[in-house]
């Protein structure tokens, strides 16, 4: 398993990581993920590790906090060849202080992570989204805290935009607080905004993609058909609302593309969505799931070849939607890549 530094950070990340959003299986959404239990848990992170898959992703709000239980137990027995990464922020009950990243929520947020992760400390902590209501000063010297107190070893953000982030690393740079090393975005074939904004700074920053539901919610699976119902035992069925929304029109294109391609390669729909991943800029690991070992199995086949730049290309253009603003205006002009040239190559 390839293993790549984790934006400007020491820490190596592998290019696959693993998302435990299936185990607990609390809820209504996250029971329509999955209810992987402790033991078949540990089959999973066994099989993980065995393959370099080192890196484990949780959330206190995955399932009410009984995936961080369930992950935590079924690494107990291997904590030290493990990074677990876990996030706060998001609304865990009704409380007025049950929410965001305010000093008394992310300190009260990070203790009950290491109980249920069963602990000393968390290799990667998130911030799951931007809270408007706090003081930016306020959450970075609570993490700068949070890290010298060694509970935490590395701090990132999920679902931040431009300038919240770059306002963020600004007052870090400022005052020598810990900088965020990691983004976890949503980035898919069939949802490529990432690029136009958040790309461009992390590769100026140093600020390492760590891609969430990068099968398009579930629609790169080659289960999901152009005019086709949903197959039944989809997650989609019950979750589609939830996620994010993707064009059908382009989600039928894609797929028409993957198919071609399966068909060159021998590798599934998902195998070559999720390669297509690992090769795009600023792109540190693709987090995957599964509900069981075969599962598994055939997101770990995602890695060890290559697609060849003709097949690139034609997953590109497909996938390709007309630039937003304020990008539109002149992107296909004549001298705007003189006058921007790509911050990535």
């Amino acid at each position: 398993m390839e293993h790549r530094t984790l934006g400007r950070s020491g820490l190596r990340v592998p290019v696959l990581g693993f998302g435990a959003g299936t185990f607990g299986g609390r809820g209504e959404l996250f029971g329509a993920w999955g209810s992987t239990d402790v033991a078949d848990a540990r089959e999973i992170v066994d099989r993980c590790l065995d393959a370099g898959v080192t890196l484990f992703d949780t959330a206190d709000v995955y399932s009410e906090g009984a995936s961080e239980e369930v992950l935590g137990a079924a690494v107990a027995h291997r904590r030290d060849e493990v990074l677990i990464s876990t996030k706060a922020a998001l609304p865990t009950g009704p409380g007025p202080n049950e929410a965001g990243t305010s000093r008394q929520h992310l300190r009260r947020a990070v203790h009950d992570a290491l109980r249920r992760l069963g602990t000393d400390h968390i290799d990667l902590f998130q911030l799951h989204a931007y809270d408007a209501a706090t003081p930016v000063d306020e959450v970075l010297s609570t993490l700068d805290r949070l890290v010298d107190d060694g509970v935490i070893r590395y701090v990132g953000v999920s679902n931040y935009s431009g300038w919240q982030l770059m306002r963020a690393l600004e007052r870090a740079d400022q005052h020598g607080w810990p900088r965020f090393v990691a983004h976890q975005v949503y980035y898919s074939l069939i949802g490529r905004d990432y690029e136009w904004d958040l790309m461009p700074l992390a590769a100026e920053e140093g600020v390492g993609a760590l891609v969430w539901s990068p099968l398009g919610w579930g629609r790169l699976t080659g289960r999901v058909r152009r005019g086709a119902p949903l197959p039944a035992g989809s997650r989609l069925h019950t979750t589609a609302a939830a996620g994010p929304p993707v064009d059908d029109q382009l989600l039928g294109d894609v797929v028409d593309v993957l198919d071609r391609i399966s068909a060159e390669t021998g590798r599934t729909v998902p195998q070559i969505a999720l390669n297509w991943l690992t090769t795009r800029p600023t792109v540190s690991s693709v987090i995957v799931g599964a509900r069981d070992l075969a599962q598994l199995e055939q997101n770990l086949g995602a890695v060890g070849w290559e697609l060849d730049a003709d097949q690139l290309a034609r997953l590109d253009a497909v996938s390709r939607r007309p630039a937003p603003y304020p990008h539109f205006p002149y992107e296909r002009q004549e001298g705007f890549a003189r006058l921007n040239p790509p911050a990535v190559a």
